[in-house]
């Protein structure tokens, strides 16, 4: 498949048929995914390959209370969990909020979940000062994701970045034996994709692309 064909039909697959997906086309992914650039080379992403029970009981537990969050904000009409604008949502009400289906339903319909992890102390948190939520320690794992989501479209199987699970990453942690220097980015159920989307919605590039500065004139083609 031509790589521009992959990056404009990747989509996020988030209903899987049951059809089963081996270790060895996982290790196939994971040996193209490989190849990810990161902070200084140190390629700190690991993956744990989920199939088990009760790691996935863990796993959609750890999901339902920020699933509750997303959709009571969704309710409201908010950004659900942006770090800006405070929810408008108290805590009694996301409480009693029954979370989307669809945010829970992927842990167990995939055949897989890949939980990619990242270690802290060989990433380059250069913004951990910054009076705002630190991202740039996203950049030594995040393009391996990606990677695994277009090496998953060339296999004829899916995937996507789902985070909901982290915000009880104590929980996922002790579940999954995973060391405290080590952070959870994301967990990823991979699998054959009910539906296989070629056409993707995607804003122009004159719409997120300026010159120069903020704000500038939008970049043409």
């Amino acid at each position: 498949m031509e790589l521009y064909e992959v990056m404009s039909s990747t989509f996020s697959a988030r209903e899987f048929t049951t059809d089963p997906i081996s270790d060895a086309t996982i290790h196939r992914i994971l040996d193209r995914a490989r190849f990810a650039p990161s902070g200084g080379n140190r390629q700190g992403w690991r993956v744990i390959v989920v199939r088990d029970q009760q790691a996935r009981d863990a796993i959609a537990a750890a999901t339902v209370p920020a699933a509750k969050r997303y959709t009571a904000q969704v309710k409201a009409g908010e950004n659900p969990w942006n770090t800006i604008d405070k929810p408008s949502v108290d805590a009694a009400t996301i409480e009693r909020t029954e979370p989307m289906q669809r945010l829970i339903d992927p842990v167990y319909q995939a055949p897989a979940l890949l939980v990619l992890c990242v270690d802290l102390k060989v990433v380059a948190s250069i913004d951990q000062y910054l009076p705002r939520v630190g991202v740039v320690s996203g950049a030594s794992v995040y393009p391996f994701a990606w990677n695994v989501m277009m090496a998953a479209r060339h296999e004829g199987f899916g995937t996507n970045i789902t985070t909901l699970a982290i915000a009880e990453e104590a929980k996922l942690k002790q579940a999954l034996g995973i060391p405290d220097h080590v952070a959870v980015a994301a967990v990823m159920p991979i699998g054959k994709p009910v539906k296989q989307l070629t056409k993707l919605k995607r804003r122009p590039v004159r719409e997120f692309a300026t010159r120069d500065r903020w704000g500038g004139p939008p970049l043409e083609g």
